[in-house]
């Protein structure tokens, strides 16, 4: 069924807000998911504060001209059924979230990235940046750096008293 041209007007001018505002899109061929695959897939993008959506190629270039950070992006990679990641809020989490639905879903293929700053991004910088590890487990190693010395410190200061109360129980058990 075809679109109306108001419909396509408005898709482009959600689609160029999105692209505006993400800190970071990535797109995935998703050929061969089935419905039950997709909802999974936008339940987990929801729990992460992403927009996921799919829409034609020629929608989604028309876009990115419309946008000035993308003006001069190579949209040469965009061919095929792409399902389009959204975050506002963290710049490796959609990397991250496809990456792992691609882990047990093989037909969803990572395919372009697109940055915060207008630069795109290949397959190989997208898994890599799946890779990283996100910023509560950034925070948690952050964290427990910092705590090591107190927590070494206190388990020699421990030991000590640990140590006396054992020799004085092993004396009391000698008497």
């Amino acid at each position: 069924m075809a679109i109306s041209r108001d419909k396509k007007n408005a898709l482009v001018t959600e689609l160029s807000k999105l692209f505006a505002d993400a800190k970071m899109t990535v797109g995935a061929a998703y050929t061969s998911l089935n419905v039950a695959d997709m909802q999974e897939l936008r339940a987990a993008a929801r729990e992460n504060n992403m927009t996921i959506r799919v829409a034609k190629n020629r929608l989604i270039k028309v876009a990115l001209l419309g946008n000035d950070k993308f003006k001069s992006a190579d949209t040469s990679a965009l061919t095929g059924q792409i399902v389009y990641a959204f975050s506002s809020e963290d710049e490796i989490a959609p990397a991250q979230v496809l990456a792992k639905f691609a882990r047990t879903h093989p037909a969803l293929k990572l395919l372009v990235g697109f940055d915060g700053s207008g630069k795109i991004l290949d397959v190989a910088t997208v898994t890599a940046l799946a890779d990283l590890p996100t910023k509560d487990q950034l925070r948690g190693q952050l964290v427990s750096v910092i705590a090591a010395p107190l927590s070494g410190f206190l388990g020699v200061a421990n030991g000590v008293q640990r140590g006396f109360t054992q020799v004085l129980s092993h004396r009391a058990k000698a008497l």
